[in-house]
Parts: C-alpha cells; structure tokens; sequence
C-alpha cells in the first residue's frame, strides 16, 4: 500500500514537472533511458551468470577477503549490484554460503559499484557519448534478435550500454539547456546543514529512482553542468548510498530470512559508512583534493573528484566493518529471528529465492532432503528399533550393539511423521514441481531433480515398513522364546549395519570402500527376497515357534530385507557425489 502511494505521487509530481517545466523532459528522459540501459545491462549479463559466476562465488566465499574481492570485481564488470544482491540471497538461501561470506560480497558490490562513478566522470562526460550510444544500440538490437542464448545475451549487454550512454548524453543536454533557463545553484546551502539537507534529498531519489548508480550518474551529470555545487554533490553521493538501502529493505519485506538479514547487514553497512562520511565530510573533502593533485586530477574537474570521494568514503566503510564482521552477524541472527512453528518441523533449506537459478534450487532440495534424512528418518528408524542414533554413530561392533540395546524406547512413530517429515515432505515434492515446470533445466539437472524426488518418496515408504516391523519388535525382542528373539536382533543387526554403512559412506572421504559394502548389502538384501532363509524354514519346520509368530517372521524378513534396498537407494542418491553446482546449464 505505501508503495503505491509513493509511486502515484511520483507520476503526478513528475507529470506536473513535464507539463510546467518542457526542458525537465530532456533530462528525465534521460534517466528513464539510463534506467532501462541498466535493465537491459542486467538481463544481458544474467546469461552469463547461469555457469561460471554462481559456481565461482560459491567457492570463493570461504575467506572473507575472498569473497568482498570478488563483490567488488564482479559489480564494477557487471554494473550491478542488485544482480550481484540477488544471486548472494540464492547462495544464502540454499545453504551454498555462510551469511558471513554473502556479507561480504554485499560490502564488496559497494566498492564495485563505485566503477559507475569513474565511468560517468571519466568517461561520459569527457567525449560526446551518443557517437559511441548508435554503435552500440545497432549491434545490441542485431545480436538481440539471434536464437542462441549466448549471442542474445552479448546483444543485451551492448544494448543496455547504448542506453546507458545515450541517457547520459540526455541528462547532459537537459542540464545544459536547463542552466539557460534555471540555476539550480541558487538553492545551494553551505555548511554542515547543507550536508544534512543534501544527503536526504539524495536518500529521497534514490529510493525514488531505485538505483544508486542511477542517482549518482545524475548528481554527476548536474555538477558537470554547474547546477550543483561540489560541497553539495558530496553529500548527495552518500545519500545515494544511504538510499539505496531503503529499496533493499522494501524489497525484502515478505521475502525468507536470509535475504531480510542480508538487507539488514546491507542497511547497517551503508548507514555506518553515511554516518562516518557525514562527521567526515570536510576533512575527506580536503584528502580527495590533495590525493586529486597527486595523481593528476585537475582542480576544477569535481566529477573525477566526486568519484573519488566516493570510492574512499566507500572503502573506509568496509575498513571499518571488517573487524565487526562477525559481531554483525550474530547481531542479524538476533534480530531476525526464525519464528517458524516450532512443534511441526518447517523446511530449512526451501524458499523462493534460491529459485531464482537452476543449481541454487537443486542445492536447496538436496540439502533439504539431505537434513530430512540424517534428522527425521534416521531418528525413526534407530528409536523404531530401540537403538539409540549415537550407539550406530560409534565403533561399537554390530553384535554387541545388539545386546546391550533391549531397552523399549518410547516412540510414536506416526505422530514423528506428521511432526517431522510430512511437512517437508510436500514442501520438497512442491518445490521440486515448481523448479521443473518454471526453469530452464538442463537434462541433467532435471534428472538430478527427479532423483531427489524418487529419494523422498522411498524415505516415506521406509517409515511406513519400519511402522510394520516395529510393532512385532516390540512383543518378539522381549519375548521368552529365545529363536524367536534371535530372528528379530537379526533383523535390528542387519539394519544397524547398513545405516552405519550410510552414515560412513556420507561422512568419509574414502567412499568407494563403503560404497562397494552398500552395495553388496543390496545385493544380498535382494537375493534374500527371493529364496527362503534357512534358518527361519528351520525353526518352523521343527516347531520351535507358534504359528503366529512364524506368520509374523516370514512377512518381516521380506519387509526388512526391502527396507534394507530402500536405505542403501537413497543413501546412493544422496550421497553418491554429484556436484549439481558445477554442471553446466
């Protein structure tokens, strides 16, 4: 509701500017031009985003210089850090990276951002940009109209930089036709509440333009007409960057956890680097003069000087961050809060914006039904037994495990179902939907996908034949007859060692030792479906138990043995080692 209302008094104020004022059309013309080249620019570079970038952020976030480097680099080549917010959001949201290392890219696309500044200054207002605009607008629209992704993808790239040149060009026009009829610089205020008053105007546009770079492309553009002055345009360039916050924190409303902590780090680093800039703004002013004349920039050329300032007021605000890195982070896990129904388990790993690329949301559905796995069904399965999960986690021999585990552990385990995995359950089988039918998916990927979803459903049916078998563990593993008891600690032996195989295949890095006893232990489970056991044939035909629990014993020795398959098939599809960020899309 408050943004609509924002955006309706902006057109009636806009409106009202193009209908008193015929030369503000010049310039807002080109800002909606700088706009959509900045659009444009983004959509192109998202093609090129789907492989190598997402699999080079997600590795090189481990060491925090790695990942504000790699923040900065990749917003100053791709010119947007909203681009660059977005894929780190996914990254978070899918369990790829720490909230640390996503802080980090976000304090590293502040710097990268500041390219835009020295492009402006440097570039666009130096030469008639609009000789370089054609060029690039004729070429982008003929690569745009190619079939193959990666031509229409350099088309968008050219296209949105001829835009963004050629809205440059028109904020320059507009500004130097504007100075004939307008000075703007009449309105200018000295001092410190000059500063104050600037830097929320400068706020107030860039939430309205929602784009920093935008906002300062046209700070840049008015100083080089002389419609500003140069102590004002500095504290316009920390209101941008200020500003730019306020369209994050809108924009995450409604959105998971892990994009509203990131847009709250992001708040508080841009707010800390405003706040520093502002109490500094005359001393750094003087620093930008004395490093402009060092390297060569000319005293009267504010724009490069505004760039400059902008870059070092930037860098400071990450200097000052980096050893509060991971008090900040504890501080956004305390503010933001998973206020997530506790008595019915929620999905972890699930939400929206780790759908926004194809290797993001296999992660999330992998490391989903990953948690749901080594959490929810092992639990069940272990408790169903009467075998405590840390007995199969340690060195103790499967025989001996046995014998001292003949306690009855209290376990319900169709109220375990509807708390712990139905849930998740459909929200992974809804996800894996969505993923498949709203995003371009390799074969691969796809099929990675069906995986997952095969794995879930024979989680399911593992907890239905472990219901089965739990109810006649309960009378014959405390029984007096001593053949009976022994078929039973068989079956609970069996069990114990393929779930210990599980956990060692998952968790050592030599797995093709436990893979081949997996699937050996397949093997036998399937040929002992298929002829009779022995032993059980022999205790029947001698007698040595009743009727019913000969009836019970043959039907559990199926279903134990099927129950095995079950475990060691979605033990393979877990944990067989396929990396689904680095395949290609």
């Amino acid at each position: 509701m408050i943004k609509r209302w924002i955006f309706l008094i902006v057109l009636i104020v806009l409106g009202l500017g193009l209908f008193y004022n015929p030369n503000f059309k010049t310039i807002a013309a080109g800002v909606s031009i700088l706009l959509f080249g900045m659009i444009t620019l983004e959509e192109g570079f998202k093609v090129f985003t789907k492989g190598p970038l997402r699999s080079i952020l997600a590795k090189a976030t481990d060491k925090l210089y790695k990942s504000i480097s790699l923040g900065a680099i990749v917003t100053a080549f791709i010119q947007s850090s909203s681009l660059v917010s977005v894929i780190t959001i996914s990254f978070i949201s899918a369990g790829l990276i720490s909230l640390a290392g996503g802080i980090g890219l976000i304090f590293g696309a502040n710097i990268g951002t500041t390219a835009t500044a020295w492009l402006v200054a440097g570039f666009g207002l130096k030469i008639k940009i609009s000789i370089l605009a054609m060029p690039m607008l004729i070429f982008g629209i003929i690569f745009s109209f190619q079939k193959s992704k990666a031509f229409k993808g350099i088309g968008n790239i050219l296209t949105g930089l001829g835009f963004f040149f050629l809205g440059i060009h028109f904020m320059k026009e507009g500004f130097d036709v504007f100075s004939e009829y307008f000075d703007l610089t009449v309105y200018a205020v000295p001092g410190f509440l000059g500063v104050v008053i600037y830097t929320g105007i400068g706020i107030f546009i860039t939430t309205i333009l929602q784009s920093s770079s935008a906002s300062l492309a046209l700070v840049l553009t008015a100083l080089s007409a002389g419609q500003i002055d140069y102590e004002n345009a500095l504290a316009l360039a920390i209101g941008t960057n200020i500003g730019t916050t306020i369209t994050a924190l809108i924009g995450s409303v409604g959105s998971n956890i892990a994009g509203r902590r990131l847009a709250l780090a992001h708040l508080i680093f841009n707010f800390i680097t405003g706040i520093v800039a502002l109490s500094f703004i005359f001393p750094l002013a003087k620093f930008v003069d004395k490093l402009s004349e060092f390297i060569g920039i000319s005293q009267d050329d504010y724009a490069l000087k505004l760039a400059l300032f902008h870059t070092i007021f930037n860098l400071l605000g990450v200097l000052i961050m980096i050893p509060l890195i991971k008090k900040l982070e504890k501080l956004l896990i305390y503010l933001i809060k998973d206020h997530r129904i506790k008595d019915i388990d929620e999905p972890k790993f699930l939400n929206r914006a780790a759908l926004e690329f194809p290797q993001t949301a296999i992660s999330s559905l992998e490391n989903e039904t990953k948690y749901l796995f080594e959490n929810a069904i092992f639990e069940i399965v272990t408790h169903a037994l009467n075998i405590h999960r840390s007995d199969i986690l340690s060195d103790i021999k499967s025989k001996v495990l046995i014998k001292k585990s003949q306690s009855e552990i209290d376990i319900d385990i169709r109220d375990l179902y509807v708390h712990k995995v139905k849930t998740i359950y459909g929200k992974i089988l809804e996800y894996a939907t969505i993923a498949q039918s709203e995003l371009e998916l390799s074969k691969e990927q796809h099929k990675r996908i069906s995986e997952i979803k095969i794995a879930n459903r024979k989680m399911v049916e593992i907890i239905r034949d472990v219901k089965e078998l739990r109810r006649n563990i309960s009378v014959y593993t405390y029984a007096d007859n001593e053949y009976i008891k022994k078929e039973y600690n068989k079956f609970r032996r069996m069990v114990v060692r393929v779930l210990r195989a599980i956990y060692l295949f998952r968790i050592e890095e030599d797995k093709e030792v436990h893979y081949e006893k997996l699937m050996a232990m397949r093997n036998k489970a399937k040929q002992n479906s298929r002829i009779d056991n022995k032993g059980i044939n022999n205790i029947i035909r001698k007698n040595l138990i009743t009727t019913d629990m000969a009836s019970s014993l043959v039907n559990d020795h199926d279903n134990v043995n099927d129950m095995v398959k079950k475990l060691i098939e979605v033990g393979e599809l877990l944990y067989s080692g396929k990396d689904s960020i680095l395949e290609p899309v």
